[in-house]
């Protein structure tokens, strides 16, 4: 392993909180990491961005005090020109890194021809888009959206419509969903009744009704729920992101699998986090050899730009009729196209080895450098979506990372450090997070405190 040293530098913020080890960390000339000018200064500084928002934005987020002005592969860098390693791509999102050269030719090129021109009319993209997702995937039939949370409205709907016309018989066909504990599906009134964190669903009850949490991995209570006869659909994330980095058994998937087929219930894995590539597999179900009815992505697929995809069966996709659901927005041709290049990027086998060495590798690193200290409880993970379970609050960990150059967030109840970085994250780079994250450990011990 390269040797690195930390080397202090102003921070962004006072670091009283500290440990006397932790301060922003830099690559020593034994690193062979390409070094990123500081981009020109804006208008605004970081202070004033920060004063602004709180005059004019509705106060939904508890930002972190960082000001992103610009980025360059794995890093991003305020106002000022301090440098940060990106481990968190805008939430598993910024696949390919900031800047990718291929996605920014694919948006620009497509900006001059035609930027939207809605689905009353065909566009190239689209179709281009749709025809490789199907080529790699499961489905038959693709339907576009805005985001994560539109593609699981989308696939509730399918969902009920698709019992609607198999059971058009029956006074009341199955209309009800299961999800699971810690899940996460989203924030729109359908999806969040499928999100199990009572936190994000309260405010806004009623909810839609019909869902039934039941413990992940619990295969005895879901397969007998299943074979009740009102389940429509199963929904689970096949490794949870939000929910701490949880991945399910191959034996649970294919017992929701097996009683979805006896009871004509529908499978729905939602792999807005954890799909296209982020697992060192295309779609992160493949690794556990059990295929869904409905898949729902979103996050990387535009490498930054808003899109969602629902991923359907024809079964599922013939119970659909004109009319019946639509986007406005959706399926743009430059969102389209953006998306091809960040899909046709990914998808190459030499891609998806590189992650999955990648993350055995790191995983390999934290474990050496993270293992033996008495807060961390388990690293798992598959691929570049790898979570640190602590024993108490990942906050001041969050912080003194910042504080040092790294970005990272949390997952679970707080207590899990999600590390979802740009699938094209270098080894070295990988090494310096290791560091960083080692040398901000003992802010976690209280004594240790300045």
């Amino acid at each position: 392993m390269s040797s690195i040293h930390p080397l202090f530098n102003n921070p962004i913020s006072p670091a009283a909180s500290l440990p006397r080890n932790c301060g922003r960390f830099a690559a020593c000339a034994t690193v062979d990491m390409p070094s990123q000018a500081a981009p020109p200064r804006g208008k605004l500084g970081s202070k004033d961005v920060m004063e602004t928002e709180a005059r004019v934005m509705v106060g939904t987020y508890a930002r972190a005090p960082v000001v992103i002005a610009s980025g360059k592969g794995c890093k991003v860098y305020d106002p000022e020109g301090r440098e940060y390693i990106d481990m968190m791509a805008g939430i598993a999102v910024n696949a390919l890194g900031h800047g990718d050269p291929d996605w920014v030719r694919a948006v620009t090129e497509q900006a001059t021809l035609l930027t939207h021109v809605s689905n009353s009319f065909y566009s190239i993209p689209q179709v281009e888009l749709a025809k490789r997702l199907v080529a790699c995937s499961f489905a038959d039939r693709v339907f576009f959206s805005n985001s994560g949370t539109e593609a699981n409205e989308a696939a509730i709907k399918f969902a009920r419509k698709y019992h609607r016309v198999r059971n058009s018989d029956a006074k009341h066909p199955p209309t009800e969903f299961i999800s699971f504990s810690n899940s996460f599906h989203g924030r729109t009134m359908g999806a969040v009744a499928l999100t199990s964190k009572e936190h994000y669903r309260t405010p806004f009850e009623p909810v839609m009704p019909g869902v039934t949490f039941l413990e992940f991995g619990n295969t005895r209570d879901a397969v007998e729920l299943i074979r009740s006869g009102r389940i429509a659909a199963v929904f689970i994330e096949p490794i949870q992101g939000e929910g701490g980095i949880n991945s399910a058994s191959k034996e649970f998937l294919l017992a929701l699998r097996s009683a979805c087929n006896d009871a004509g219930s529908l499978l729905v894995f939602d792999e807005v986090q954890c799909g296209l590539g982020r697992t060192g597999h295309l779609w992160a179900h493949e690794a556990f050899g059990v295929f869904p009815d409905i898949m729902t992505l979103a996050k990387p697929l535009a490498g930054g730009l808003p899109i969602g995809a629902v991923l359907v069966t024809e079964k599922v996709a013939s119970a659909m009729d004109f009319g019946e659901h639509g986007s406005t927005f959706a399926g743009g041709p430059l969102v389209c196209n953006a998306a091809i290049a960040v899909l046709d990027k990914i998808s190459k086998p030499g891609f998806l080895a590189s992650v999955s060495k990648k993350g055995m590798y790191f995983k390999k690193l934290l474990k050496h450098k993270l293992g033996g200290n008495s807060h961390v409880k388990d690293i798992r993970g598959m691929g570049l979506i790898i979570g640190l379970e602590l024993d108490v609050p990942a906050s001041p960990l969050v912080a003194a990372c910042r504080d040092s150059g790294l970005l990272i967030l949390t997952a679970g109840k707080g207590n899990v450090i999600r590390l979802v970085p740009p699938l094209v994250i270098s080894e070295q780079e990988l090494e310096l997070v290791a560091e960083i994250l080692h040398q901000c450990l003992p802010v976690l011990d209280e004594g240790n405190l300045e």
